[in-house]
């Protein structure tokens, strides 16, 4: 599993790395992933995701089926 985001889909972004003599080179910023143990209602069980950290607070408000649904995730195979 790539460092990827499962219910947003957010991944690492191409960027420069400028010296103090303003010399550019290339890097990347990853996006902030955690592994996060969510409960799941419906399914009653705990699901195991890798979540960005913005995913996870909108995943208090809108909650896990509604978010899984939108990004088309099976939450049986987790």
């Amino acid at each position: 599993m790539g460092r990827k985001c499962q219910l947003t889909g957010k991944k690492a972004n191409n960027a420069f790395s400028i010296s103090h003599s303003h010399r550019r080179t290339k890097r990347l910023q990853h996006a902030n992933l955690q592994s996060k143990r969510v409960w799941w209602p419906q399914g009653n069980r705990w699901v195991k995701l890798q979540l960005s950290t913005k995913a996870i607070k909108t995943l208090q408000t809108k909650g896990l089926e509604t978010m899984a649904k939108e990004a088309g995730i099976n939450l049986n195979k987790f």
